[in-house]
Order: C-alpha cells, then sequence, then structure tokens
C-alpha cells in the first residue's frame, strides 16, 4: 500500500534542535511513523516535553541536551542512537540559524560562525552515522536548509551564504554516499516557529509577509515536518541530492529588514 511507504517502524532517528520550532514537530512526526527519536539541543525542560509527546506516541526517546553549534557535540549524537537504541536509520540536521546583519558588520568571525552552525555541525553529525547507517542496510539524511539559500535580501548574507552552502552539500553529499544512505535537503519559507514570533507578532509585518507569498499565508513546522517524514521514509526510495521547497512559493524575500542603501562619505 502506498501509506505504507511514509511507515518508519522500528527506525531510530537523530533530530537537532529537536526542542521546538521544526525539531520538535519532526521528531514527532518520525514517532508517529513508528521511529524512536535522539533529541538533542540546548534546553533540557524543552527537549524533556518533546520526549513526553514521542513516548505517548509509543516510541521511545532520548534526551541529549548539548550546545549543537560544538561539531564535537553534534558528532557524538550518532554513537548515543546506537548505544541508547540500537541502531541508526535516519539524520535529520535542523540545527541552524543566523540573526541578520548589515554587510559591514558581518565581520569574518560572524560568517565562520554561521557556517559552522549551520555546515559544519550538519557535517560532523552525518560523517559520523554514516557508518552506523551503513550497519542498519542504509538510511537517509535530511537537512534542513532555508529558501534564502537561495533568493536575496539585505541583512541575510551570513545567514543565506551558509544555507545555500548546506543546499550544495546536500547534493555533493549524496553522490559520495550513494547508493545506500540518501541526502536531501528541504528549503524552508517562513515558518512560525519562535525564530519569528516577534515579526509574526507584529500585525502590520505579518499581513505583509502574507501578501508577499503566493499561498497567502506563513507555514506551520507541522508541514515542514511533513516533508521530513517523506524524505526519510521510503516513499522518497528514488529520491536523493534533492532541495525540496516548502517556502509558500515566494520567489523574493517575504521579509524586508527595511535596511537603507549606503551612501558616500562625500554625497
Amino acid at each position: 500500500m502506498t501509506m505504507d511507504l511514509f511507515r518508519l517502524p522500528g527506525a531510530v532517528a537523530v533530530v537537532t534542535g529537536a526542542g521546538r520550532g521544526i525539531g520538535a514537530a519532526s521528531a514527532v512526526a518520525l514517532a508517529e511513523a513508528g521511529a524512536d527519536v535522539v533529541l538533542s539541543a540546548r534546553t533540557e525542560s524543552q527537549l524533556t516535553e518533546v520526549a513526553g509527546r514521542v513516548e505517548a506516541l509509543g516510541r521511545r526517546a532520548v534526551v541529549v541536551p548539548a550546545d549543537l553549534s560544538d561539531p564535537t557535540a553534534a558528532a557524538g549524537l550518532a554513537q548515543t542512537a546506537v548505544d541508547q537504541l540500537g541502531r541508526l536509520d535516519v539524520v535529520v540536521n535542523n540545527v541552524g540559524g543566523t540573526l541578520p546583519n548589515t554587510f559591514l558588520t558581518t565581520t569574518t568571525e560572524f560568517l565562520d560562525e554561521a557556517f559552522r552552525f549551520n555546515v559544519t555541525t550538519a557535517h560532523a553529525l552525518t560523517q559520523a552515522a554514516v557508518p552506523h547507517l551503513l550497519a542498519s542496510g542504509g538510511g537517509s539524511v535530511v537537512n534542513i536548509s532555508s529558501v534564502m539559500g537561495k533568493l536575496a535580501g539585505r541583512g541575510f548574507l551570513a545567514y543565506g551564504t551558509a544555507k545555500a552552502a548546506l543546499a550544495h552539500y546536500t547534493e555533493l553529499a549524496a553522490v559520495d554516499l550513494a547508493p545506500l544512505i540518501r541526502v536531501n535537503a528541504i528549503a524552508v519559507g517562513s515558518t512560525l516557529t519562535s525564530a519569528l514570533e516577534i515579526v509574526a507578532n507584529d500585525e502590520k509585518i505579518r499581513t505583509k509577509m502574507e501578501a508577499a507569498t503566493p499561498l497567502r499565508r506563513l507555514g506551520k513546522p507541522e508541514e515542514v515536518a511533513a516533508a521530513v517524514v517523506f524524505l526519510a521514509s521510503p516513499a522518497s526510495g528514488y529520491t536523493t541530492g534533492s532541495l525540496l521547497r516548502v517556502d509558500g512559493g515566494i520567489g523574493a524575500p517575504n521579509l524586508e529588514l527595511g535596511l537603507p542603501d549606503l551612501t558616500s562619505p562625500n554625497a
């Protein structure tokens, strides 16, 4: 049956940034599909709440509070999955993000940090996971990128560059790890998570963002999570190296930061 292809009975997944938003929704969705889940993020109380939702579905959850900006901490989650849950089948590299910044205040250190948090940590975990995924007969890696890796908007230089790198990393890793391990990414648009809470709660800004989105609304974490399940499961068994857009159809940024033009000191 077609719907059975979306099931992950007995699988084990690692989800980073799993305390809230897209990560939490993805962890719960994977549990609904039949997977046990290793949950990692900074805040233990958030992870514990998500773990309770996973366990309410009859699945096992392992909580690992960690600063995942440290690639070593991210890499360690692969072994934790095997030690605590016996195997590893799915990796969801969700942790990431970078605050907007102007061009002239984007230091090289800021750019390095953005790359490390969005790309290096994903590589560290994926590389550490490979032997365990192979031991399980293969597996799936899902990277959470952003539509800003493709679109251009002022203030998003570091974030957009890092997410573009993660998207292309996905394509390259997919070739390197084929045929047993599939690697795909999701280009996420404006989604109602805590990261967007400030602007989403401003009716004027939110209305403007919705009007600039073809689907005329902002996304829900559960909609991204559904795409995660698709890419993690046998339903996407003939899909690798792909970037799936879950962005409401936007072709240009729907959030303008209002940064002014640079001016000449002689003007």
